[in-house]
């Protein structure tokens, strides 16, 4: 076939390609600068407390805890406390984990994670800095596309174009969840990322961990405020885009 036909084929291509590979890239970044926007406010425990009654569900099953005592006398400052140290030791690689401690009205305090607990905490913040290294290259590349971009003078993709492919990925996210349901997704995906002979499903009578986060409810909120923030951040870094590569 003729050199000259297939150039126009090879450009589209190439020039789909970019969008693809802009918006995967970008998605990486935009979920990467909101996570860490949330760790700062501790995924917005406070919202989501009271949202989900996690009081009420402390006060049910804390007197229920087959090794630790009294969590049911704490109050929703400590809870916040409680979830903010361990957000913050995921965030530093897991140090800190096993010395975090409740304390109780009559001056009594107790370690909050039990062995298993850590252990699994420890697992979660080693999964955090994968994905930090992993996300900090995508970022890179994400910045090397811009001005690859700004260089060959290409326009950056039009907000519907990656509105469609935002909404394509919803889609299937949403096809997944409804097929296999969200617990159901929520329990493969820990078979697949964590090591098989360590603990990572806790009933409430055994794990202050998972009461006071009343997983997996917490869980589902905090990746609901995450994809969200990640989505306005992603546009956000679109639109800059745009203005960026209109000025070449």
């Amino acid at each position: 076939m003729n050199s000259k036909l297939l150039a126009p084929w090879i450009t589209k291509l190439l020039t789909h390609s970019q969008y693809v590979l802009f918006t995967l890239l970008g998605l990486i970044t935009a979920f990467w600068i909101s996570w860490h926007a949330l760790a700062s406010v501790n995924f917005t425990y406070s919202t989501g407390y009271h949202l989900l009654n996690i009081e009420q569900h402390i006060d049910r099953f804390g007197p229920t805890n087959r090794f630790r005592r009294g969590f049911e006398d704490t109050e929703f400052d400590q809870h916040q406390r409680l979830f903010s140290e361990i957000v913050t030791a995921i965030q530093q690689g897991g140090q800190g984990l096993a010395s975090i401690e409740y304390h109780l009205p009559n001056g009594r305090h107790y370690t909050l994670l039990r062995e298993p607990e850590v252990i699994h905490l420890q697992d979660v913040a080693n999964l955090v800095t994968t994905f930090n290294w992993v996300a900090a290259i995508g970022t890179g590349l994400f910045v090397g596309l811009i001005g690859w971009c700004f260089i060959k003078k290409l326009p950056a993709p039009r907000l519907p174009q990656v509105a469609l492919g935002l909404l394509g990925i919803a889609v299937i996210c949403g096809l997944i969840l409804v097929i296999f349901g969200p617990t159901n997704t929520f329990y493969w995906l820990h078979t697949k990322i964590f090591p098989h002979d360590h603990q990572w499903f806790f009933y409430y009578q055994e794990s202050l961990m998972t009461t006071l986060m009343k997983a997996p409810d917490l869980f589902g909120y905090i990746a609901a405020v995450w994809a969200i923030a990640a989505i306005v951040i992603f546009i956000a870094l679109v639109l800059l885009c745009q203005r960026i590569l209109r000025t070449q």
